[in-house]
């Protein structure tokens, strides 16, 4: 049974709204005051709150902005009962949060129109917070399953890996992986999905696959510009499918100690490496668009040496696109010095890079996922 919660001090309105409504179905609870009233909506939490403006204790106003900042109450219905018809009264009603009103003395054909009326929308207003808990929960899952799929840490010498992934509130398409190619060589790329949801997580999980897979039987997976060459024709954009990523791929020799890497429109990744007492920045850049753009597009292959104690950074733009309180974005220069400060105090691991980035998202989450890849080399 729907329930309705009338709150006012005047005996007489009381009984007048709780026959009324009692005739129509509902079940009414009373109060007699504001606060008595706040009360019981959060007690029973009511469909529809029915509340008189003025009262002792506590006024129809002060009550409404409880309940409407109370999230058990999200969905409920508030109507304020008013004898003002001013619009400065009605336009205070409604920055309070009221979403209806019924003027005293009460006409019960339009109260009782108001009410269905009211209920209508409050129905609405859960079925569409049962339909966005559900959706939360399936990308909450989605973002798990993304998670399971990614690699474990490296830790074995010469070298080791260690990764985070952080997804987004609505899911992103971030994916990273590396695996020995043979006893010399070593993969390691990190890919970013346009868009957010499942539609850019799928295509992610199916170049990891991919990848994994060595199913491009033409490609080198040596050579970083065939293998991102490959994927661009594996992967173009169609009227059906407007998905296209940004992948960073390298290809590490262990005996030669030289990093062979290519780049289709993602960020540069960062290599740190120890120098006469100082840290040695250098941004891996090469030239590439965006995989699945362009049919029969070439890739830049670059490479270089790799000293000992380096230690490379791969990761998706989540990682520095943080909209400041200023409205500026916090950028790559700022998340390189933070890289060059965490390398240099002896790092504890990525979860402490991360509270260093977390502390310039003036957010409770981000807005794309945060994914990064440490690879330090001996």
């Amino acid at each position: 049974m729907v329930q309705i919660l009338v709150v006012d001090d005047d005996p007489a309105i009381q009984m007048l709204l709780k026959r009324t409504l009692a005739k129509k179905g509902y079940d009414v609870l009373v109060a007699a005051d504001g606060q008595e009233g706040l009360i019981q909506a959060q007690k029973h939490k009511p469909a529809m709150v029915i509340c008189d403006w003025v009262m002792p204790k506590m006024s129809g106003i002060e009550v409404c902005r409880e309940v409407k900042a109370t999230p058990e109450l999200s969905t409920t219905f508030f109507i304020l009962l008013t004898s003002m018809g001013s619009v400065e009264s009605r336009v205070e009603g409604l920055d309070a949060g009221a979403d209806d009103f019924v003027c005293k003395p009460v006409e019960l054909f339009e109260l009782n129109a108001r009410v269905r009326s009211g209920l209508r929308q409050h129905q609405l207003s859960r079925d569409l917070q049962r339909q966005k808990h559900k959706l939360e929960t399936e990308l909450a899952e989605a973002a798990a399953y993304v998670s399971s799929i990614l690699p474990e840490p490296l830790t074995e010498t010469p070298i080791k890996i260690d990764v985070l992934f952080i997804p987004s509130s609505q899911l992103g398409g971030d994916g990273f992986d590396y695996f020995w190619l043979d006893d010399n060589h070593l993969a390691m790329y990190l890919l970013d999905v346009s868009g957010h949801g499942l539609r850019a997580a799928l295509p992610s999980l199916s170049v990891i696959n991919l990848l994994r897979s060595k199913a491009m039987l033409q490609v080198n997976y040596r050579s970083p510009g065939e293998v991102l060459g490959g994927l661009n024709d594996a992967f173009q954009m169609t009227q059906r499918n407007d998905k296209y990523f940004t992948i960073w791929y390298g290809v590490y020799n262990r005996k030669k100690r030289n990093l062979l890497y290519a780049s289709a429109g993602h960020p540069p990744a960062i290599l740190l490496s120890p120098k006469r007492g100082k840290i040695e920045v250098q941004r891996l850049k090469a030239q590439g668009f965006p995989a699945g753009m362009f049919p029969g597009a070439d890739y830049e292959e670059l490479s270089c040496k790799i000293t000992p104690q380096s230690s490379l950074y791969i990761f998706s733009d989540g990682v520095y696109e943080i909209n400041q309180p200023d409205g500026d974005m916090w950028g790559l220069d700022n998340f390189v010095k933070a890289l060059e400060n965490y390398q240099s105090q002896r790092h504890q691991g990525l979860d402490d890079l991360f509270k260093r980035v977390q502390a310039a998202n003036s957010q409770a989450v981000f807005d794309d996922d945060v994914s990064l890849m440490q690879v330090d080399f001996d």
